[in-house]
C-alpha cells in the first residue's frame, strides 16, 4: 500500500506539464515514528472542565443508546456545545490558506476553544496528541497536524469537537487551498451534498439504515465511491456512543427516536476504491491508491416532529 502511494507520489512529480493544483500525495515522514508518544499534547488551563478520558481514564466508545431529554437543561448544553463547534469550525476555515501548516492551525483552534472555557474533545482521546484532525488531500480521516505547510490545490478536512460543561459538539468541513482543480471542487461538492441526502432522510420513527441508502443514492451514478472504514455516532455526554451511523447501503434495523443526537460525517473518496491503510503513527488512515478524499459532518438531533441540525 505505501509503495503504490510513493508509486503514485513521483508519477505526478514527473509527469510534463504537472499541475500542482491537484495537491500533493501526503505520505508518512521517514524515519517511520510508531505512535504518537513523541509528540508533546499542547496544555489546558486546569479550571476548564474536561472529559474522564483526558485525566487518564479508558477511552471506551459507550455501546448503549444516548438520548438527551427535550426542552431541559440538558438540551440546552447540547445546543451551546454544538453551537461552539460550528463557530470553532467556522475559525478554522479562515485560517485555511497557502504556506499555513496544519500545525499552525491546530494551534489557533486550541486557543480559541480554550478561550471559551471549553475543552478540545480529540485532544488526549485514546492518546490523540492535538486538538483537531487536519485530513489532507488522500488522508481520509484522523490527520495529525504537522509542519508540512499547505499548497495551492491541497484540500483539507478540519474536524473539530468540543466538550463544553459536560457535552460535546462535533462537526467537520473540508476546506480548499488556493486554485483546486475542478474534480476536487466537484468531490468537495458532492460530499456536502451527500451529507445534506443523509440528513433529509433523519426523523422520529425512521431507520437510521435509511441514512446510508439516501448517501448511496446520491453517490452511485458518480465518479466517486463512500469510506465505508468511518462512521457516524452518538454524541453527548460522551464523545462516542450508540448509535453508530452508517454511511453505506446497510440493514441495520434500529429506528430514531426524539432525544437520539448524532453525527453524520460521511467520506467521499475520488474514483471507486473504497481501501484505507493506517500510517505508522496509528492514527492517519489514507486511501490505499492516495486518490483525494472529502468529509464533512454536522450534529442531528431528532425531534417529535422532526430533526435538528446543532452544527449548522
Amino acid at each position: 500500500m505505501f509503495r503504490s502511494c510513493l508509486q503514485q507520489s513521483r508519477l505526478k512529480t514527473a509527469l510534463p506539464g504537472f499541475s500542482r493544483n491537484i495537491g500533493s500525495v501526503i505520505l508518512p515522514e521517514e524515519p517511520f515514528v510508531l505512535g504518537v508518544s513523541h509528540i508533546t499534547p499542547r496544555s489546558v488551563p486546569q479550571h476548564i472542565l474536561r472529559p474522564r478520558y483526558a485525566g487518564g481514564s479508558p477511552t471506551v466508545p459507550q455501546d448503549v443508546d444516548g438520548k438527551v431529554q427535550l426542552g431541559g437543561d440538558a438540551e440546552r448544553r447540547l445546543r451551546a456545545a454544538a453551537t461552539l463547534a460550528r463557530n470553532t469550525r467556522e475559525f478554522a476555515g479562515t485560517l485555511v490558506k497557502t504556506h499555513v501548516t496544519t500545525n499552525e492551525i491546530d494551534t489557533a483552534v486550541h486557543e480559541y476553544i480554550i478561550a471559551h472555557s471549553a475543552y478540545p474533545s480529540p485532544l488526549l482521546y485514546s492518546g490523540f496528541p492535538r486538538s483537531c484532525c487536519t485530513s489532507v488531500n488522500n488522508i481520509l480521516a484522523h490527520g495529525i497536524p504537522d509542519d508540512r505547510p499547505l499548497e495551492d490545490g491541497d484540500m483539507v478536512c478540519v474536524d473539530v469537537t468540543v466538550y463544553l460543561d459536560g457535552y460535546h459538539g462535533d462537526t467537520a468541513q473540508t476546506f480548499l487551498v488556493g486554485n483546486v482543480d475542478e474534480p476536487g471542487r466537484e468531490l468537495a461538492k458532492v460530499t456536502n451534498a451527500a451529507l445534506e441526502a443523509g440528513i433529509a432522510a433523519c426523523g422520529p420513527g425512521r431507520h437510521f439504515s435509511e441514512i446510508g441508502r439516501a448517501i448511496h443514492n446520491l453517490i452511485r451514478d458518480t465518479d466517486f465511491c463512500i469510506s465505508p472504514h468511518f462512521t457516524g455516532h452518538g454524541i453527548g455526554t460522551a464523545f462516542h456512543r450508540k448509535p453508530w451511523i452508517y454511511h453505506d447501503l446497510n440493514d441495520e434495523p434500529e429506528v430514531m427516536r426524539p432525544g437520539h443526537c448524532f453525527t453524520i460525517e460521511p467520506c467521499i473518496i475520488e474514483g471507486k476504491t473504497p481501501t484505507c491503510w493506517i500510517f505508522p503513527d496509528g492514527w492517519t488512515a489514507s486511501t490505499e491508491d492516495c486518490a483525494r478524499s472529502a468529509q464533512a459532518e454536522h450534529m442531528v438531533l431528532i425531534t417529535e416532529s422532526g430533526y435538528k441540525v446543532l452544527t449548522r
